[in-house]
């Protein structure tokens, strides 16, 4: 069984936080592979369903992001999983916005989330960092991840949500090769044939005009035809 576990606040206050992808990302995996509806367990929201032949629990911690680590260590220590069994999808400040990248084990980089999951179940579990940018100063990263996501940001938002939910079976059975393959191809789509530009037909020589052989005589006659 794996735990993929989505970080956020809960409510609605917070719901298109930047600090909520996590969340957002799962409720994209639910919705699309017919999970279960979420009901409340282990101080969180959680959906059952089937991910690549694997079974999955999608848990949302509403113990606020800070006391995360609480939620996830009770599901664990009721399913008997261990840190391998557990994937966490969270905002990731330093990648660029609409990037993924995964990770297994590693430190928590100030993440307060990752921090305290650090703290009740040690730092061996799996991370999907999910880009949301840098406000460029330390002291802007509260205001900046507890703000929602601007309408510009909604196109490459969706796109890295479709790509997570399209690659989620290939995160269950542990192919992070194939996930990423998966979210690539929502966020940057190959070009098609049909969209690259035709290379232009080469332009056909100019016919060189044929030597004049006339004499000087005919050329002055001719003028006066």
């Amino acid at each position: 069984m794996k735990l993929f576990v989505g970080l956020g606040n809960p409510g609605p206050k917070y719901e298109r936080n930047r600090h909520n992808i996590g969340f957002m990302a799962l409720d994209g995996i639910a919705s699309d592979h017919g999970f279960s509806p979420w009901k409340s367990k282990f101080q969180a929201l959680i959906s059952e369903g089937v991910l690549g032949g694997e079974k999955v629990l999608l848990l949302k911690p509403q113990t606020f992001m800070n006391l995360s680590g609480q939620s996830v260590g009770e599901a664990m220590r009721f399913y008997k999983l261990t840190p391998a069994d557990v994937v966490v999808l969270h905002d990731e400040l330093d990648l660029a916005p609409g990037k993924a990248r995964i990770k297994q084990g590693g430190g928590h980089a100030g993440h307060n989330g990752l921090r305290s999951i650090h703290s009740h179940i040690g730092a061996d579990y799996g991370r999907v960092r999910l880009g949301i940018g840098h406000p460029g100063h330390k002291d802007a990263v509260a205001g900046y991840v507890l703000r929602d996501f601007p309408k510009a940001d909604e196109g490459w938002l969706d796109d890295l949500m479709r790509g997570i939910s399209d690659g989620a079976a290939e995160l269950a059975r542990g192919d992070g090769g194939k996930f990423m393959n998966a979210v690539a191809l929502r966020v940057a789509p190959p070009r098609s044939s049909a969209t690259k530009p035709k290379p232009e037909a080469p332009k056909a020589a100019k016919a060189e005009p044929a030597p004049d052989s006339r004499s000087a005589l005919e050329k002055l006659m001719d003028k006066f035809k």
